[in-house]
Order: structure tokens, then C-alpha cells, then sequence
């Protein structure tokens, strides 16, 4: 520009020519500046370029899984724009991605500081505060996207999650419902706000949440749900039908048990024998399932039966002593063919592992069943050795010192009988087979008065109610609580 300017003016001398000079000397004049603006507003467009590369190449790292490429482009980015909050919040997803929520949450609360007014950025900080352990933190940022989008479902439903994670059934129950109302279809919100609405003890609200769902989504869990509610409710009959409805949506060995062990429950043992013959067929693996045909027949007065049932879910499960202890409920009532395997069986699982007061026990009950079949005048004192083992490892075993009263009273030692039945009916006062044993012992000792009222005791407990029916209905029980609370924590 400079070297024709300067041809063009040793070539004219006109007064246009010298106008036209004058003109071209002010751009000239300004060519400099004009040339520094633009080569700024270049750089800063090349910055921008390069930034917005990395970072749709991070995102799409992010998107394809592949974590540490992400990382490494995001960290690069947010040193050169440290207030981008779209890097800031794609890095700490990216941490999150990783399991690293301690490093996420420092670039999650920068994104939140740089839009607070973005709902989505305050729930991913709410969500990763709460995983390490900071819920006091994780609750205001809930609570502020709800404020922010008080119609929003999922500000709602989070909220309501986020208290049912905290165990704050109740806090959740507003939210969730709010959410519902939101979307009634929403079936997940649904199911958990009819699960709280259980829990805190509201069945009414929990049925009618319950069949609106079944209406939508008509599944095994939502009936094995109501069926709880039902048995909660007192409403037994209508309880059985909902776990049998559970079973036939689906089949599961989670459905087949709770089927099985409601009958059981309700003292419904033929019918609770076919589910659980079923349910072993269906998953001959199961454990749990042949514990329940075993409670079954047990139920059912079928000793035998039941005991091959127990043997066989301790074959599946060596190490767990639960089918054992049902086992040793049945070896009274056994066959002596099946009283000697009973009698075999717990005693190599007490020499491998002697800890449990009830198998003890119940070896000893066996050994002196057997005894009296077949006397040996060594099996008395390894009867009295394993009732006074259960003592030691449950010192309130009202069975256990009932049954060494008996010994001693068998062999003749009446004074030490009348102390272990006291001390049974220390922890079990109105057993009237106890009062009635504890009043023969005193005859027994000359102690007549005392006899004669425990006799006394003993016909007012037998008109207020039927011993043996009762300690049968609540074994039965014992037998299903314990066998639903071993399922529960293996699961």
C-alpha cells in the first residue's frame, strides 16, 4: 500500500490528485490500529475454536465411556477458561464416572456457583454429596431444586428418594405424592411412595396407591406388596390371595416362599405342602424352599417327612445351622430310623462348630430319646453335659433347664430338678407342663404344700389355654420368622 501510494504521488499534481493524497493519508494513518483490533479479535477467536474442539471432543469421550481421555482434555480446560461452567460440570461427571466423588465435587459446586439458576447442576451436586456422606449439604441442594421447580417431578421425586435413602420415611411421603400427581404413571415413584406409605403405617393410602398401580402394571411385586399391606391390615384371607397372585404372575422362589410360608402362618399345612412341593421342583436348589415344605410337615404331624425335608436343605447348605435347628424339632416325633440320622447329623455339625445353644440342646433331646429305646449308661451324662453347653451359650433357655429338671428327675434327684424348673419358669412363668413337673418334684421332696399349689397353677393355665397347641402354633411361627429373616440377609 505504501509503495504505490508513493508512485501515485510523484505522478500527478492535480487538486483532485492532492484530495485523493489527503484522503489516502488518513487511512493510512489509521491502518495500524485497525490491523491490531482485528488480529486481537483473530486470537480470540482461534482460543474460542480450540477451546470448543476439546471440549466436544471431552463430551464425546464422556459419552463413549472412555473416562480418562475426558479427564485429561477437561483438565487442560478449565485451566485456560477456569469459569466455563459447561467444563466445570462435564469434569465432575466425568470424576463421578470414575467413582472419584471427592475429586467431583469440587468442579460440581464451581458449576453451581457459576449458574445457580441451573436445576440439572444442583441436582448432580445434591446426588454426589449425598455419596460422600455429606446428606446435611445433599438436602439443601434437593430442597433448592424444589423450590426452584416446585411442579418439577423429578425435583419431587428426588427429594423424596433422598429422605427415604436418610431413612426419613415419613419426610419422603409429601414428595413422592406430589411427584405422583405430577405423573401418575410414574410406576417407580409409585411403588416406593406405596412402600413408604407402609411403612409409616398409613395402609389405607398404601392399598389404594397399590391398585392404581396394578391397574397400569399389573406385576407380582406390586401384589406381593398389597399382600403385605393386607397381612399388616389383619386381613388375612385377603393376604394369601395376594402372595398366591404374586406366585402366578411370577413364579419366583421369592413368590413361592412368601406364598408357602403365609399358609404357613395361618396353620394351612396341606396346602402350604403342595406350594412348597412345587416351589421344589420348580428350584430344587433352594434351601429355603424345602425349610418351608419341612415347616410344612412339620405342621402337618409328618415327622419323617418333614425331617428328610431339613436333611436335604442342610445338604445344600453345610455350614448354616437354620435347617438343623428345624431338624432338631422334629427328632421327638421321628421314626427311629430317621430320629438316627437326625441324632448322626447334628452331631457332626456340633463337633465342626459347637456355638449354637439350640442345636445342643436338641441333640441332647435326640440322644435321650434314643436312650430310652436303647439305654446306654454313659448317654444320661452326655445328655446333661449338652443341656448345661445350651445354658452356657443362652443362660434364658427356658427349654433347656426344663428338660435337665426332667433329667434329674428321671435319675431321682428331685432337689436338683425343682431348681432348674424355677429357673425355667423364671423366663417362661405360664408354662402349665413346667408348673405341673416342678409339682412333682416338690411331692417328690416331701414338700406337699408347695406342690399343691403348683398343681393348682397348673389346672388354672390348662383352662386359660392349651399349652402344647399354643408352643406348636408359635414354633410354627418362630419357624417362618426365622426362616424369612434368613432369606432377607441373604439377599
Amino acid at each position: 500500500m505504501i509503495n504505490i501510494f508513493r508512485r501515485f504521488l510523484t505522478s500527478t499534481r492535480s487538486a483532485t490528485a492532492i484530495g485523493i493524497l489527503t484522503l489516502l493519508l488518513m487511512v493510512l494513518s489509521l491502518t495500524p490500529a485497525v490491523s491490531q483490533q482485528s488480529a486481537q479479535h483473530s486470537d480470540r477467536q482461534q482460543t474460542e475454536d480450540a477451546s470448543n474442539r476439546r471440549f466436544r471432543s471431552a463430551l464425546a469421550a464422556y459419552k463413549a465411556q472412555r473416562y480418562a481421555v475426558a479427564q485429561r482434555e477437561l483438565d487442560l480446560l478449565v485451566k485456560s477458561v477456569p469459569n466455563s461452567f459447561e467444563a466445570n460440570e462435564l469434569l465432575g461427571l466425568v470424576y463421578v464416572a470414575q467413582d472419584k466423588q471427592e475429586q467431583a465435587n469440587h468442579f460440581l459446586a464451581k458449576a453451581v456457583q457459576l449458574r445457580p439458576n441451573v436445576a440439572e447442576a444442583r441436582t448432580a451436586l445434591a446426588t454426589n454429596l449425598l455419596a460422600i456422606h455429606r446428606a446435611n449439604e445433599a438436602e439443601v441442594q434437593f430442597k433448592k431444586v424444589v423450590e426452584m421447580e416446585p411442579q418439577g417431578y423429578d425435583a419431587n421425586h428426588n427429594l423424596g428418594e433422598f429422605y427415604i435413602q436418610a431413612g426419613q420415611i415419613a419426610s419422603a411421603v409429601p414428595f413422592l405424592k406430589h411427584a405422583q400427581e405430577i405423573d401418575p404413571t410414574a410406576y417407580n415413584n409409585g411403588y416406593d411412595l406405596a412402600l413408604a406409605l407402609e411403612q409409616t403405617g398409613t395402609l389405607d393410602d398404601a392399598r389404594e396407591q397399590i391398585q392404581r398401580l396394578i391397574s397400569l402394571r399389573d406385576s407380582a411385586e406390586l401384589h406381593s406388596l398389597l399382600a403385605e399391606v393386607e397381612e399388616e391390615s389383619k386381613n388375612y384371607v385377603a393376604s394369601a390371595a395376594q402372595y398366591e397372585q404374586a406366585a402366578r404372575v411370577d413364579p419366583s422362589e421369592q413368590n413361592m416362599l412368601n406364598w408357602g410360608a403365609e399358609l404357613l402362618l395361618h396353620q394351612t399345612f396341606a396346602p402350604a405342602i403342595e406350594v412348597f412341593k412345587a416351589g421344589t421342583q420348580r428350584f430344587a436348589q433352594s434351601a429355603q424352599l424345602l425349610d418351608g415344605l419341612g415347616i410344612a410337615f412339620y405342621g402337618a404331624g409328618q415327622m419323617d417327612e418333614a425331617a428328610h425335608a431339613f436333611l436335604r436343605a442342610s445338604d445344600l447348605t453345610p455350614s448354616d445351622p437354620l435347617p438343623l435347628t428345624f431338624l432338631g424339632k422334629t427328632c421327638d416325633g421321628a421314626s427311629a430310623e430317621s430320629a438316627g440320622q437326625i441324632r448322626s447329623r447334628l452331631q457332626s455339625f456340633i463337633t465342626y462348630d459347637d456355638h449354637s445353644a439350640e442345636l445342643n440342646y436338641y441333640l441332647a433331646v435326640c440322644l435321650w430319646k434314643g436312650n430310652q429305646i436303647e439305654s446306654k449308661a454313659d448317654l444320661p451324662i452326655k445328655v446333661e453335659s449338652l443341656l448345661k453347653r445350651a445354658l452356657t451359650l443362652d443362660p434364658s433357655y427356658s427349654d433347656a433347664y426344663f428338660q435337665l429338671g426332667n433329667l434329674y428327675a428321671e435319675r431321682h434327684k428331685y432337689e436338683d430338678a425343682v431348681e432348674q424348673y424355677e429357673r425355667a419358669l423364671k423366663t417362661n412363668a405360664n408354662s402349665a407342663n413346667i408348673h405341673y413337673r416342678l409339682g412333682q418334684a416338690l411331692a417328690r421332696t416331701g414338700n406337699s404344700a408347695r406342690a399343691q399349689e403348683e398343681f393348682a397353677l397348673f389346672e388354672r393355665l390348662c383352662k386359660n389355654e392349651s399349652d402344647v397347641t399354643n408352643k406348636e402354633q408359635n414354633q410354627i411361627q418362630q419357624f417362618v420368622y426365622t426362616m424369612r429373616k434368613s432369606n432377607e440377609n441373604q439377599q
